[in-house]
C-alpha cells in the first residue's frame, strides 16, 4: 500500500524560502532534488514572490536544463504575495529542479513536496 508523506524542499533550510540567486539556468538554483529510484515519487508545489517593483521572469529546470521540453517560464508579479508555479507535478530519480531569474536575488521560491512511497 502506498504511503504519502509531506516534506520540506531539498532546497530549503526548515522549511524556508529559497533566494533564486542564478540568472542562468544552466548553474541554476538548486530547488529540490527528487527522490532515488523509479518507484517513490515526488509532487511538487511552487510558489513565488517577487520582491523586486517590476515584473519579473522565472525559469525553472525541471529534471533538465538544457532541453526545452524541461523549462517552466512565468511571469512573477512585482510584491503581490505568493503567486502558485507548479501544483503537484511529479519528480523521480534525482532529477533536480533549478530555477534562474532575469534580475539575482529578487525572487523567493516556496513549496513542498508530497512524498509518494510504494
Amino acid at each position: 500500500m502506498a504511503t504519502i508523506s509531506k516534506r520540506t524542499l531539498s532546497g530549503s533550510t526548515n522549511g524556508r524560502g529559497i533566494k533564486v540567486a542564478a540568472t542562468v539556468i544552466g548553474t541554476g538554483t538548486t530547488i529540490h532534488d527528487a527522490v532515488a529510484g523509479a518507484t517513490d515519487t515526488d509532487l511538487i508545489t511552487l510558489f513565488a514572490y517577487n520582491d523586486d517593483t517590476v515584473l519579473r521572469t522565472l525559469t525553472l529546470g525541471w529534471g533538465g536544463t538544457t532541453d526545452p521540453d524541461d523549462l517552466i517560464i512565468f511571469n512573477v508579479p512585482a510584491q503581490s504575495g505568493l503567486s502558485l508555479v507548479v501544483a503537484d507535478l511529479p519528480l523521480r530519480n534525482t532529477l533536480a529542479v533549478k530555477a534562474a531569474g532575469d534580475t539575482a536575488n529578487v525572487l523567493v521560491i516556496f513549496g513542498y513536496v508530497n512524498r509518494i512511497t510504494a
